[in-house]
């Protein structure tokens, strides 16, 4: 399954897909504050990258206060053994201990994520549907405060060239594709 979309000379992608088997110039993972690997595509991204994704996120952990990446933020590192040369690391909103702050922290993972992507010069990035695992959000919900914070990011910076969203089953991917139909012509 995948279906695609035109943003400003950009093209927003989805597809039903393993986000570690991406090749995308980055993908983002959807870490715990802690970002020492957990389950879910946390769990996958670090046995895809191997041990070196580990040891860069200790050193990492360092120049962050306390050592954690606050919800709503993003880190990169390499990608070591993936596919992609990148994996941006978002925290992601826990739905139900957020209350409120929940959509805006996380459309603050996406736009974290593309500025990232535009400070490093990465022309392509791919996303799971961060938050909607373990952590709670109604996968609806995600879809469109994800697809209307990415849609906000390319319209105004037009980078990175391609943002593709790797869904884990049918069921999500038509929750962001309905999102996306809502907020975008096909093409």
């Amino acid at each position: 399954m995948q279906r695609a979309w035109s943003v400003d000379g950009g093209k927003l992608e989805l597809v039903v897909g393993d986000v570690t088997a991406q090749e995308t110039d980055a993908i983002a993972n959807a870490a715990n504050a802690m970002l020492m690997g957990g389950g879910g595509v946390d769990g996958a991204i670090h046995r895809a990258a191997g041990p070196e994704l580990l040891d860069a996120l200790r050193a990492l952990k360092r120049s962050l206060p306390g050592g954690v990446l606050h919800t709503g933020g993003a880190v990169i590192t390499p990608g070591f053994h993936l596919k992609a040369k990148h994996v941006i690391h978002c925290v992601g909103p826990i739905y139900e201990r957020e209350g409120d702050e929940a959509p805006a922290l996380l459309a603050s993972c996406y736009r974290e994520a593309l500025r990232l992507a535009r400070e490093h010069a990465l022309a392509s990035i791919t996303f799971p549907s961060i938050s909607t695992g373990v952590y709670g959000y109604p996968v609806g919900r995600a879809a469109s405060i994800a697809l209307e914070a990415v849609v906000s990011e390319l319209r105004e910076h037009r980078k990175p060239g391609l943002v593709r969203f790797a869904l884990f089953d049918a069921g999500v991917f038509d929750a962001y594709a309905s999102a996306a139909s809502a907020l975008l012509p096909e093409g």
